[in-house]
């Protein structure tokens, strides 16, 4: 049996067209435990955060984080952006890193990335919330190994990443990739998409995700898996993806 426990989450990314209330709608139908809550549609100020919290607890789901769009180095204005997560109730924000791809990045714009990544961890600290980065393209986190080294010279304990198969990775380098973050991964995105931005139901890359599941399940570590990018961004895929996922993750 896995040494650790996954919940199953949907990112309301998925659904932006929707209302907070038929993302609610759709979670509860596909089964999921929990929400990750995004800041450029769903929940972009504190009433909005209120509502998203109370629906979310109505609803018997977890909030499981604010999807942010926070970009490291910009020195910014995080405080609204706590506002917001406290008033979620939201144990972790997602942030990206920066806004240019490693290779791309100049010293100064790794730098700052990352002393602003250490001062907005010190506020999120304070407030008892864990930060993960995007695992993205066109940002400092755009491969393992440039994830690592932003991580090390951040070096703070509630600092993470999420992971999520990188654009044109086949299944092996996905996977070595995840084995490479391990040890930081708080927590991953669900989406099939092959062999590029073509978005597929998320069976279509079945072993991709067995593969991923059994890897996390040795670790130890408790994870969120969280569905996203469904096909059409339609209700029904998520429904259908959703049901998949769990039985991945959960069920077998």
């Amino acid at each position: 049996m896995p040494d650790a426990e996954f919940t199953t989450g949907l990112c309301s990314v998925t659904l932006r067209g929707l209302s907070i209330e038929g993302v609610l709608e759709s979670a509860s139908a596909a089964g999921v435990a929990g929400i990750e809550w995004g800041a450029d549609v769903h929940v972009h100020n504190v009433d909005s955060a209120a509502r998203a919290r109370t629906g979310t607890a109505a609803a018997g789901l977890e909030v499981l984080s604010l999807g942010s769009y926070y970009r490291a180095g910009s020195f910014g204005d995080f405080r609204s952006v706590m506002a917001i997560a406290t008033e979620l109730g939201a144990p972790r924000i997602r942030i990206w890193a920066g806004g240019e791809a490693s290779g791309e990045a100049t010293p100064s714009q790794w730098d700052a990335a990352v002393e602003d990544t250490r001062r907005i961890a010190g506020l999120a600290q304070a407030g008892g919330i864990r930060l993960a980065f995007e695992y993205h393209g066109g940002t400092l986190t755009d491969s393992p190994e440039t994830t690592l080294e932003l991580l090390r010279q951040v070096d703070r304990s509630n600092v993470g990443t999420y992971w999520q198969p990188a654009v044109g990775l086949d299944d092996g380098q996905a996977l070595e990739s995840l084995r490479c973050l391990m040890e930081h991964v708080v927590g991953v995105h669900c989406f099939s998409w092959w062999p590029s931005i073509e978005r597929l139901p998320l069976r279509a890359r079945r072993q991709l995700w067995t593969d991923v599941s059994s890897m996390l399940g040795t670790s130890g570590k408790d994870m969120d898996v969280m569905l996203e990018f469904v096909v059409g961004d339609l209700r029904e895929n998520v429904i259908t993806d959703a049901r998949f996922l769990k039985h991945v993750f959960v069920e077998q």
